[in-house]
């Protein structure tokens, strides 16, 4: 997949997200932007993985290798991992938006559940239908208010996706997933002793 978009591509996903009603600056909700950092700052790897929230492949990583790499890597202060998000569509910019919507601290549990039940709200999304991200965001603490100001940010949509084609254009990132570790680029899904190899070469 291209790691870049035209401006028409661009600019009509970012006009996508403003279907919600503007709310008055005072119901705005604060979402984050930039890296959000899981584990230790001082941990001897940094694994930074690109994916995308519509990606089939990353959510096999992250049902099938993620659990137990964040038990004994990232819980255990071995791994500072950082999740990068690739805007391929509109839906995975909108669960993005959501996923960031609640700040720092609500992004990696809402990242995961917008991972294992991709299915069901990616499918929802592409009839337009953003009812699935936002009962997923809801059930994370989010009320219709935040969402509805973060939905109806074009310009925090389009700080998003810069950030993206900034950072995937630096890392040479064309696929997902795609994980850097300590600068090293590996491309495709890997089982965890794979992945674990990788990282024990690097420390």
């Amino acid at each position: 997949m291209p790691n870049q978009f035209d401006r028409r591509h661009l600019l009509a996903m970012i006009a996508a997200t403003g279907a919600a009603t503007l709310l008055p600056a005072a119901a705005m909700a604060e979402p984050v932007l930039g890296d959000i950092v899981l584990g230790d700052d001082a941990a001897p790897v940094t694994v930074i993985e690109y994916a995308s929230f519509t990606c089939p492949h990353c959510a096999a990583f992250h049902a099938d290798t993620w659990p137990r790499f964040r038990a004994e890597y990232v819980d255990t202060g071995k791994v500072r991992f950082i999740l990068r998000e690739v805007y391929f569509d509109r839906e995975g910019l909108w669960a993005s938006m959501a996923a960031r919507c609640g700040g720092a601290s609500a992004f990696y549990p809402m990242a995961d559940q917008f991972m294992k039940k991709q299915r069901l709200w990616a499918k929802a999304a592409r009839n337009n239908n953003r009812g699935e991200i936002s009962k997923i965001a809801r059930l994370n603490g989010l009320s219709t208010a935040q969402l509805d100001a973060c939905f109806s940010d074009q310009d925090y949509a389009r700080a998003l996706v810069e950030a993206y084609q900034r950072n995937a254009a630096d890392d040479d990132v064309n696929s997902t997933p795609t994980f850097i570790i300590n600068g090293a680029k590996h491309a495709g899904n890997m089982p965890f002793e794979e992945l674990a190899a990788l990282v024990d070469a690097a420390m």
